[in-house]
């Protein structure tokens, strides 16, 4: 009797071969783009302490109340966290190793964060992430080069239907005057409120303005605004922001409504939004975080940063008909007789030695059955190896692809010479396509 399957966890998913190379082709991209900017890449645990993220982002959230998988140590009893977001880990490493007290930091980050939530188009449990952090640079010219790196990145993917909202959070004295005000407003409006928003009522008020909840959409409309209590220092900041975004052409919509779900925000927040992933359209989001290195026990560091999703945007790479496979294998090296097979092992070495990507057939078989395996592999030639053409120390090279089979038959070629001739095939190929 067979054992039953396992299956994986809902909402953490399996990523297979083909769409494994499609993710590298945009992992490529994004590492060339931020370079261009100066970003250097951090590597950071997954597993952090739970306290971590109960002082970052704020208890009285959605991801600290609701989503952290979190749990207790069974070897020391720490308390532990799968990270739901990588800022609080990028920052505890930058206080931990000194970073940022060295000089300004450009940091980037890739991987995956966990949070229990209902799985749906674009949002998994397990789902992955790019952060990107600057550390140490006080002035609007980085928030606003911070959202722009988002424009180009959507160019550089060829992506389109991606708009801009921004907002200012301001300092912490004008979001106390606002949180006065929201209380007040929100308590005469109290029977109109959800259960979550009640809940919030008087521990965080600002986050019901974060609430997805359409019955509550004309009650938060007209609920107090907090760009209305802005002093002159945050406001001198915020039109800095958006002088970067008119000086270089870069559209935007100011929405007073956009809090962010962390509460380490301050000043800047902004998002980069789609219609084309259902309800969760936010590809991309972030702003400033001043307070939160001093508030995990660092100097005062100015600092601001962005994550983007990675399973949202390649959706829409998909959806814009972006490529979907990295290379593809260019030789499946055919070979039959123990002679063969030793001397072919030396030129599938030879022609990785050259930068050709071989897939070596393994398993036997005659020669017909290697070469349907040959043509099902996607390789654009198979490269045949026999005793005879062992003995003489020579190939047989046969295009298997249309394209080339148009412009040339096979060949046998010197064992020396067969990454040349199929270099020489690629190139014809090339200029055919031109």
């Amino acid at each position: 009797m067979n054992a039953p399957k396992i299956q994986s966890v809902r909402g953490m998913n399996d990523i297979l071969p083909d769409e494994a190379e499609f993710w590298e082709l945009f992992e490529d991209a994004v590492r060339i783009w931020l370079k261009r900017y100066g970003y250097r890449p951090i590597r950071l645990p997954i597993v952090e302490p739970t306290p971590l993220f109960k002082r970052a982002i704020g208890e009285v959230t959605d991801i600290v109340e609701k989503e952290m998988y979190s749990f207790v140590d069974s070897l020391n009893g720490e308390l532990l966290t799968l990270r739901p977001e990588g800022t609080a880990g990028c920052v505890r490493a930058a206080i931990q190793h000194n970073l940022a007290a060295q000089q300004a930091q450009r940091l980037w980050y890739m991987g995956q964060m966990f949070r229990h939530e209902r799985p749906q188009k674009g949002r998994y449990r397990q789902f992955n992430q790019v952060g990107v952090e600057a550390l140490g640079l006080p002035g609007p010219d980085i928030d606003g080069e911070q959202i722009l790196m988002g424009a180009r990145l959507w160019a550089d993917l060829g992506l389109d239907g991606i708009s801009l909202q921004i907002n200012t959070l301001g300092q912490a004295d004008e979001r106390a005057r606002h949180r006065s005000e929201l209380i007040a407003y929100f308590t005469r409006n109290e029977q109109a409120l959800d259960d979550d928003s009640r809940r919030r009522l008087q521990s965080n008020p600002l986050r019901i303005l974060d609430s997805k909840n359409p019955a509550l959409h004309d009650l938060l409309q007209g609920a107090p605004r907090l760009i209305d209590h802005l002093g002159s220092e945050s406001r001198a900041h915020f039109d800095g922001v958006q002088q970067v975004l008119h000086d270089a052409g870069q559209a935007f919509v100011v929405n007073p409504r956009l809090v962010r779900g962390l509460d380490y925000y301050n000043l800047t927040v902004f998002e980069w939004v789609t219609d084309r992933l259902g309800a969760q359209g936010t590809v991309c989001a972030g702003g400033r975080y001043d307070g939160l290195v001093e508030q995990l026990g660092g100097k005062p560091t100015p600092a601001c940063g962005f994550a983007l999703g990675v399973e949202r945007l390649l959706a829409l790479v998909r959806e814009a008909g972006g490529e979907t496979r990295g290379d593809a294998v260019e030789v499946y090296l055919v070979h039959q007789g123990s002679a063969a097979s030793r001397f072919a092992v030396g030129i599938a070495e030879r022609l990785r030695d050259q930068g050709i990507n071989v897939l070596f057939h393994c398993g036997g078989g005659g020669f017909k059955a290697q070469m349907k395996k040959a043509d099902a592999s996607g390789a654009a030639f198979a490269v045949i190896v026999g005793d005879d053409e062992a003995a003489a120390g020579e190939v047989t090279v046969k295009p298997l692809r249309s394209a080339h089979e148009q412009s040339t038959t096979q060949q046998r070629v010197a064992a020396d010479s067969v990454g040349e001739a199929i270099r020489s095939y690629l190139l014809d190929l090339d200029r055919d396509e031109c």
